[in-house]
């Protein structure tokens, strides 16, 4: 167990907020590092109150040189909150840090403390475990039904969320990477020529997906990773969990779990509005563009020193398999 006084410099800021929940005196055991994405560390640990009282709970913290396609972390914060008001399965927000106002001896943390919420994330073993079996016929309808609730966030409850014209904001990034990559300009045309217009303008998750979904026995326990939300069309979300990407090898289009019209037969029923089923595979094929240009993006970290890293330059190689995918799919 690591006592307070052995915790790491970087991780001291969490303390202020932990007393803020919990009361003076809580300290920090058992810290160890998780899996996560490529854009966040993440953390879990224990906070044990004066009292005695312990709380499992997970940090999450920005990596260096992480993405400008990220949201701040208190944003993701006010999302999460935001999210649970209106009935969407997310964990609860402990503290949060902006990464202003820290101790002068300590450095500035940005990050969030929430509750550990136990479940299956890795997508393989939510496609293959039998104890999952029975719950995963129902996970597509699950998914329409809470993407439809977090749909209806209201904007103004986290009135800074960026807006801007996705394939445009894209479509920028992919050129600043300063690197040729064919077939993802051809997806991107193709996607350009043949835009669907837009059905309304919603808080969009941006990262819905098999692997960032909480999976239990019961169902879907936890949306998590909100750090690319922003305004946009809702169909957005639909699309991407279908890319074939988040499939992960199984046959079915929504997640590698279900079908086209469980989700989307769903989400009608939950949101009260017609989807355009050829509009939804607009945005699967956007998503798997996106996808494409994200690999690329985060491989440009590794290279150009932003964040040297394995996990980073392996994901070089999954360029190429989105390029496959985008020719399959455009022939």
């Amino acid at each position: 167990m690591a006592a307070v006084e052995e915790l790491p410099n970087e991780i001291r800021p969490v303390l202020a907020g932990l007393a803020e929940a919990y009361g003076p005196g809580v300290r920090i055991e058992g810290l160890h590092r998780d899996g996560g994405g490529a854009s966040r560390l993440t953390n879990v640990f224990e906070a044990v109150t004066a009292a005695g009282e312990r709380h499992r709970l997970v940090l999450r913290r920005a990596t260096p040189g992480a993405s400008e396609a990220s949201s701040p972390l208190a944003r993701e914060a006010a999302l999460m909150r935001a999210a649970r008001e209106v009935g969407a399965p997310v964990p609860e927000v402990v503290a949060v840090g902006d990464g202003a106002g820290a101790d002068e001896a300590l450095e500035a943390l940005e990050y969030i403390v929430m509750t550990f919420i136990e479940g299956e994330t890795i997508p393989r073993r939510i496609l293959r475990a039998p104890e999952l079996a029975e719950v995963r016929e129902g996970l597509a309808a699950e998914c329409g039904r809470i993407l439809a609730a977090i749909h209806r966030i209201p904007p103004k409850a986290v009135p800074d969320l960026p807006g801007e014209d996705q394939l445009e904001a894209w479509a920028q990034i992919l050129d600043g990477l300063g690197t040729p990559y064919p077939a993802l300009e051809l997806a991107l045309r193709r996607l350009s020529l043949n835009r669907p217009d837009e059905t309304r303008r919603v808080v969009v998750h941006g990262d819905f997906r098999n692997g960032n979904l909480m999976i239990g026995p019961d169902g879907v326990r936890a949306v998590l990773d909100w750090e690319l939300s922003h305004l946009g069309d809702p169909l957005e979300d639909l699309g991407w969990l279908c890319a074939k990407a988040w499939r992960f090898g199984a046959p079915r289009p929504v997640g590698g779990f279900g079908e086209y019209e469980q989700l989307v037969g769903a989400y009608e029923e939950a949101s009260g509005t017609a989807v355009d089923r050829d509009a939804v595979r607009w945005w699967e094929l956007f998503g798997t563009f996106r996808w494409g240009v994200i690999c690329a993006m985060q491989t440009h970290r590794h290279l150009t020193g932003g964040e040297r890293s394995v996990e980073l330059a392996a994901l070089g190689r999954r360029v190429a398999e989105n390029e496959w995918d985008l020719l399959q799919a455009l022939a």
